[in-house]
């Protein structure tokens, strides 16, 4: 189906006129008069007039006004919920009753007093709210799905262009400049949503009659066996550094695929392996990136090289409301892949195995035989097949026998096309479950013997904390807000694979697609403040939810199982996962444990001021003017020294000694080379104020006191410069034996030859000027 019925079928109607006008920008685009096969005289027809037309309307008009609205209508939506909020504040402050009396609800009048709410206004009162919040909760879906319509019909645009107009000019690239500055697509609508479910919990309790006293937004959530999950994005020169703080608190899980005993741990990262199915429609990859509720998805799954014991894992997986996922599963070898994709083998023999040894009516059969039963019939209804492979190698964290904490860092993840969609060049054997050119000559990354248009390169790494129960790590926590990772909620390989292979093929992209060519490494220093500012916007903004409750245990555990509040725009501008359970991208599974041997699997003020102030931990900060004189030192080591002393996780002991300082110096040359270039610059000017100051002396006569005394200035200064020139080389050098974390910055030198040189000219001008003044004073008296 053409984008342009999608887009018409996805219309919300009151907000007709408010949608991206695809119509209009096909016909400035004048896709009618040519076709990729036109002829010369065809694409002639456009000018620079056309193309000035078509990306004013595009990237200012259409995108100006998508974003705008759609930032305008979010910003109403905050004000109706904190409306609501407001009108339920009175009611929830009368569910607190002092000695187990019935609650008096009151109602301030306008003169300050409080009148009490009859039962008739109260009923009357929810029920009003409960209708505004069936408007909001609606008019929220409508708009996330306005901002997932528009976001497609732009980068298609964008494409249509360049792939029929793009000889001269490419528009693709100012569109994502253009996305990251208005990035109405990738608003987060979770917190919204949560305080839109914790005032329906409410009001409809309160309607039902029931108390409120052990009310929990954790009700809902699954027991014991069930994981939060968390999704980054890891850049690979932060991977190192990574693995190694995790290693401080969990051993690498050594996972051997052939035994279930200790494999050597000499042994590289064991190689994943996924192939996922779809129709030539792409109905699964549609579900899942538009989030709708019972979206399946289906792939095998295997560790290594594909050889002929190799177990493959068949595994469906149903994604419910509430992100909780149901999965069947079994596991058959390659050599029965086929049969079973086509229906002609239902598993016999490993059915008739397993009774031998449980029995028939045991669960373990019982569970076999409908996972295959569930499985074919899935095939074969929705006419699958394999579509994307997905290959990476997995590291894997976890203490044995402890799987409260599960972390997986998958890298070298590459994405290959694995369909046979194309008749006349498939690229792989229709009646081959897999791509025989890359198992049988077991290719590995970077895959360079597959053509460029069916393989994609993961730039960053993917990394998965899965967290059992409602339990906090503080070293978990630190480690998802520092600057070595990037948040990336809801990440999908399945999704980011056919988004990146089968563009043409597919009208709705995933928000994250377009900052996947973007640098994601960030400052530690700035990660850090962020952090501070978003632990201090969390202290200072509450929730007016949880007043409903006052200090009711179910208000703790509201407050302790959502994040920063829905309104603060600093907030979610710099959210990362804190200290909190975070809804933006928690992702809750019901699993069994599996055996210790696996790898952990994937998912799918005021006005401010010149004086300084403390922040929350004490620390000194300056404001207004303050900022423009500071501290004598400035460095990143001075100020990690002022800072204090550092916060180790519990049960961290600071090292006594570094890993990097042991075993002989090596230093690159250019480390040894740059030092020296330095000093030689240092010894150059030293020469140069040497020449003048010898050249000023001698020029002057006996009598030219000034023109001597400024070359014995210039001469102290050229002294000075060679001597400090010196002593920073021999610094430096020692710095460098040494392996020292200090900066190399020498700023008080310069900044004294700087001035002195200023002085001495100052003074030339100063003592010419009154000695000319002298000498025509003289004249005149003469």
């Amino acid at each position: 189906m053409h984008f342009g019925r999608i887009l018409n079928a996805s219309i919300y109607p009151p907000w007709k006129d408010k949608y991206i006008d695809y119509d209009k920008i096909k016909k400035l685009l004048k896709e009618g008069s040519s076709t990729p096969d036109s002829p010369v005289e065809a694409e002639d027809e456009w000018t620079e007039e056309d193309e000035e037309a078509f990306v004013e309307e595009l990237i200012n008009v259409q995108l100006e006004k998508v974003a705008a609205f759609q930032a305008e209508t979010l910003q109403r939506l905050r004000d109706e919920t904190a409306e609501c909020e407001k009108k339920l504040q009175p009611l929830g402050a009368g569910q607190q009753p002092a000695s187990g009396d019935t609650p008096e609800v009151s109602i301030e009048d306008t003169d300050g007093s409080k009148a009490p709410i009859s039962d008739e206004e109260k009923k009357k009162v929810l029920n009003d709210v409960l209708k505004k919040l069936d408007s909001i909760a609606k008019e929220t879906n409508e708009l996330e799905k306005y901002s997932r319509i528009n976001y497609s019909g732009f980068r298609k645009a964008a494409k249509k262009h360049d792939r029929r107009r793009g000889q001269a000019y490419r528009v693709r690239p100012l569109l994502e400049v253009r996305l990251s500055q208005l990035p109405f697509y990738k608003e987060d609508y979770s917190p919204l949503l949560y305080r839109l479910s914790a005032m329906y919990s409410f009001v409809r309790q309160s309607l039902d009659g029931k108390d409120h006293q052990g009310l929990s937004f954790t009700d809902s959530q699954p027991g014991a066996e069930s994981y939060t999950s968390y999704k980054f994005w890891v850049h690979p020169e932060n991977i190192m550094e990574l693995k190694t703080l995790i290693l401080r608190h969990l051993p690498v899980l050594v996972y051997n695929p052939q035994t279930s005993k200790i494999a050597d741990g000499t042994e590289p990262d064991p190689t994943v392996t996924s192939i996922y199915f779809d129709n030539p429609k792409f109905a699964l990859y549609t579900k899942k990136v538009g989030h709708e509720p019972d979206a399946p998805s289906l792939r095998l799954r295997w560790y290594g090289p594909l050889e002929e014991e190799t177990d493959i894992f068949f595994e469906k997986k149903i994604i419910q409301e509430n992100d909780v996922s149901e999965e069947e599963r079994f596991v058959a070898h390659d050599r029965h892949i086929q049969p079973v994709i086509t229906g002609d083998y239902h598993m016999e023999r490993s059915i008739d195995r397993l009774k031998n040894i449980y029995g028939e009516s045991n669960d373990r059969v019982t569970h076999f035989q409908t996972a295959v039963k569930d499985i074919q019939t899935f095939i074969k209804d929705d006419q699958l097949q394999p579509v994307l492979r997905a290959n990476y190698s997995r590291t894997a964290f976890e203490i044995p026998g402890d799987d409260r904490i599960r972390i997986s860092l998958d890298t070298n993840v590459a994405f290959i096309r694995e369909d046979a969609i194309d008749v006349d060049r498939p690229c792989r054997d229709p009646d081959s479950w897999h791509r025989a050119d890359i198992d049988s000559k077991q290719l590995t990354y970077p895959f360079s013997e597959i053509r460029k248009g069916e393989i994609s390169r993961f730039p960053f790494a993917i990394l998965e904390i899965k967290i059992k129960g409602q339990k906090q790590y503080e070293w978990v926590d630190d480690m998802m807000n520092s600057h070595l990772v990037k948040e990336a909620p809801r990440f999908s390989k399945f999704v980011h694979g056919v988004a990146s292979l089968f563009e043409d093929y597919v009208n709705t992209f995933p928000f994250w697609l377009s900052q996947v060519d973007t640098d994601i490494r960030r400052d530690p220093d700035q990660a850090f403040q962020e952090e501070q500012e978003r632990k201090k916007q969390m202290k200072e903004d509450d929730f007016v939810v949880g007043s409903l409750f006052g200090k009711s245990p179910a208000r703790l555990a509201f407050r302790g199982s959502l994040s920063s509040p829905v309104g603060s725009p600093s907030s979610r501008g710099i959210y990362k996962p804190g200290t909190s359970p975070r809804v933006t991208s928690a992702m809750t599974r019901v699993e069994k444990p599996e055996r210790k041997d696996d790898i952990p699997e994937e998912d799918s003020f005021d006005e401010e001021d010149a004086h300084a102030h403390e922040d929350e931990y004490g620390a000194t900060t300056t404001r207004g003017l303050g900022k423009l004189f500071p501290s004598w030192s400035t460095s990143k080591f001075a100020r990690a020294h002022r800072a204090g002393p550092e916060r180790l996780p519990p049960g961290v002991q600071k090292p006594t000694y570094w890993i990097k300082d042991q075993g002989e110096v090596k230093v690159e040359p250019k480390v040894w080379l740059a030092n020296q270039r330095t000093f030689v610059k240092w010894q150059h000017i030293t020469v140069l104020l040497a020449t003048l100051s010898l050249g000023l002396y001698n020029a002057a006569g006996a009598d030219n006191y000034i023109g001597r005394a400024l070359g014995a200035v210039y001469t102290i200064i050229a002294v000075f410069t060679g001597f400090w020139g010196w002593g920073i080389y021999m610094y430096r050098s020692t710095l460098i034996k040494k392996r020292s974390p200090k900066d190399f910055d020498a700023k008080v030198g310069p900044v004294i030859i700087c001035v002195s040189l200023m002085v001495a000219l100052i003074m030339n001008f100063a003592l010419k000027v009154r000695l000319h003044s002298n000498r025509i004073g003289s004249k005149e008296k003469t």
